[in-house]
């Protein structure tokens, strides 16, 4: 038998993250720790970590919810996963924190990655910022490696944006080029971009319109000179029949997944086997979690056997993380079973400083 307990928990960013949402300079998140009531040092910790204007489940009742679906998970001892279907991030710290408290071990899933014998390959970031600004984030990733490299767009000029992955492709030709527009291209302006973008040898961009303009969409992706992959476009898709009907409809070229976002584990693979069934492109990507949730996320992706890069480069954001043996060498993120683990409340990094 387990308790539940919830920790909130506010990480702060090294430097402002910049997308065409607006800027993030801190990220609220709660974590669910199962504790065994015979024994205290058996525990299981899981991350809740919507974001805030994005996520299907974020509203002022959040606080709330948690603790109803924390209190049923107590006193039944068993996750009631449909009736989290529409409540992704919650599902997803509680399906974590109980794997976890099974597993008794940050070793969630056996792989080589769990293992410390292999990295995942991953994509390194450029965040928004004025041209010098990212220019200066692209050299930084390039000097260190990454041989794929993404760039959020929408915000500093269409044209700044293209001379940037303009020179970065003179530069390094064989680099891997992704871009995530977060949805800021208008209707208008949309096709002309996409065909400037594919001069580039871009390999897809992720969200080029708003969510929820599904037909649009699906002329996109129909006639597309570059491949298309959606994120927010999945966001409050709950149901496999949703699924199906979405994937079937718009027929994009790739899916990309985030735990947090699109239905916890046990929902991203739904995800993974419609998109397979229909010959569609996916990989997985973290949704800002600290390191406990991109820890979950990295231990569950090492076992697909996805060879793309996958966005599981975002442990490194935060002054306060919670430290785990997570670390990013050349262009992978490798775990080391034999590393340091958090040794004190987690209430108590809160504070720490980099």
């Amino acid at each position: 038998m387990f308790a539940t307990e919830i920790i909130p928990y506010t990480l702060r960013f090294k430097q402002p993250a910049g997308t065409s949402r607006g800027v993030y300079r801190e990220h609220r998140v709660w974590y669910v720790v199962l504790r065994n009531n015979e024994d205290p040092t058996h525990i299981g910790i899981g991350e809740c970590a919507p974001l805030p204007g994005l996520s299907c489940d974020y509203d002022n009742s959040y606080v709330e919810t948690l603790n109803h679906f924390c209190q049923m998970l107590e006193e039944r001892q068993m996750l009631e996963s449909e009736l989290l279907r529409r409540h992704p991030s919650i599902l997803f710290g509680l399906e974590t924190a109980l794997q976890q408290y099974r597993q008794r071990s940050w070793q969630l899933l056996e792989s080589p990655f769990s293992r410390g014998e292999e990295g995942i390959p991953i994509n390194g970031l450029i965040w928004m910022g004025s041209f010098e600004q990212m220019r200066r984030q692209a050299d930084n990733l390039l000097q260190r490696g990454f041989r794929c490299i993404k760039l959020k767009i929408g915000a500093i000029g269409f044209e700044q944006e293209l001379e940037l992955l303009e020179f970065i492709r003179k530069n390094h030709p064989t680099i891997t080029l992704r871009v995530d527009a977060n949805g800021a291209f208008a209707l208008g302006e949309v096709e002309v971009k996409l065909q400037r973008l594919a001069t580039l040898d871009i390999h897809s961009i992720e969200q080029p319109i708003q969510a929820s303009q599904c037909e649009e969409m699906a002329r996109l992706c129909d006639t597309t000179p570059l491949p298309i992959a959606l994120d927010e476009e999945l966001i409050g898709i709950c149901y496999p029949e949703e699924k199906k009907r979405l994937l079937e409809r718009i027929q994009p070229q790739y899916i990309i997944l985030k735990p947090s976002l699109h239905g916890g584990i046990s929902g991203c693979n739904e995800w993974i086997t419609l998109a397979t069934e229909l010959g569609i492109g996916w990989w997985i990507t973290s949704a800002l979690e600290s390191n406990i949730g991109l820890n979950s996320i990295a231990q569950w992706c090492a076992t697909l056997g996805n060879s793309l890069p996958q966005g599981l480069g975002t442990g490194s954001l935060y002054q306060n993380n919670i430290p785990l043996p997570l670390d990013i060498r050349g262009d992978a993120l490798w775990f080391n079973p034999s590393g340091s683990f958090p040794d004190k409340p987690l209430q108590a990094y809160e504070t720490d400083y980099d």
